[in-house]
């Protein structure tokens, strides 16, 4: 029986984007019917993040001129990751497979038929992985292997050169419906969930229109939660510093001491001026490192809901 696919596709702000890749997505979604590859019943599926331009209203006027499209507006904005999650959630009612991708022609829609091809094989994970940089410019490339080998070093289990371009099954699904956390970091917890997985090389084009929604400023914040949701390498890394400057500290004191017995000693506050300097810096590194850890805890807690779906189109939950 040839599985029943939704292509989640998160959107905020792409009113230029739209009109340009919502043909591309449909069309290679009848290509794979035509193929039998996979179900009739398969849609195009985007998730509206609160978007503050008429991304909805395009949205709407796609899902009423064609039924192959269907789509979801989240009642406020809640970031890409929750974005990306309430349309897994929603898409798990009706599909047996889910695709995730951006919206903005990015991605290589001609990796969608590999991916399937891999699902038919057993894979119920498969990764869609860069296979270059070509088209990035010099500091988004450095910038981007910098917040990989970060994010490894710092013990998350992440794939280089991967974003939120994957194929999951409805099983995958229902074991990821099981992670209530409130910061997500979908990059680190898919990989964990075990099942089949397999990788699809593909390369990544220029943005068809518009401009991008992840600047350094939410790369490194994504960094962050990565780091901190999958990881405490950073706080242990604060207490090897710690008894690093604790040891410096005692042989200076020795040093002091033995200054002063021998009677070889300046009075002056360069020195004094520097260690205070110095330790007051550690400090101040390891609070706000441990803040983070603080503040993520006290979101946690709160347990409060990631998303509310305020509207839906061409879904049977209407």
């Amino acid at each position: 029986m040839t599985p029943i696919l939704y292509l989640v596709i998160p959107c905020y702000n792409e009113e230029q984007v739209l009109p340009l890749t919502s043909g591309k997505f449909k069309a290679k979604l009848e290509e794979l019917i035509e193929a039998g590859k996979i179900s009739d019943e398969s849609r195009v599926m985007f998730v509206n993040d609160g978007s503050k331009d008429t991304t909805w209203d395009i949205l709407t006027s796609l899902c009423e001129e064609d039924k192959k499209y269907a789509a979801i507006s989240l009642a406020h904005n809640r970031g890409h990751q929750n974005a990306l999650i309430a349309g897994l959630m929603e898409a798990k009612k009706y599909a047996d497979i889910t695709i995730s991708m951006d919206c903005d022609g990015q991605d290589d829609i001609n990796a969608i038929t590999q991916m399937v091809d891999e699902y038919a094989k057993g894979n119920e994970i498969v990764f869609g992985v860069r296979n270059d940089r070509s088209t990035d410019s010099w500091f988004k490339r450095t910038t981007a292997q910098s917040y990989y080998k970060f994010l490894r070093g710092m013990g998350v289990d992440i794939i280089p050169d991967h974003a939120d371009y994957r194929l999951m099954s409805s099983r995958v699904l229902n074991a990821l419906e099981g992670y209530g956390e409130v910061n997500l970091f979908l990059r680190g917890i898919i990989p964990q969930l075990g099942f089949k997985q397999s990788v699809v090389y593909y390369s990544r084009a220029e943005r068809e229109a518009g401009t991008t929604h992840y600047p350094l400023s939410k790369m490194m914040s994504l960094a962050i939660d990565g780091v901190t949701s999958f990881s405490i390498r950073p706080l242990r890394l604060i207490t090897v510093l710690g008894i690093i400057v604790a040891l410096l500290s005692f042989i200076g004191i020795i040093y002091v001491l033995v200054s002063v017995i021998s009677g070889y000693y300046v009075d002056g506050w360069a020195s004094t001026t520097c260690i205070l300097c110095f330790v007051s810096g550690i400090q101040m590194i390891s609070l706000g490192v441990i803040g983070e850890y603080i503040g993520r805890i006290y979101l946690e807690t709160k347990k409060r809901p990631r998303y509310f779906v305020a509207e839906r189109k061409n879904l049977t939950e209407e």
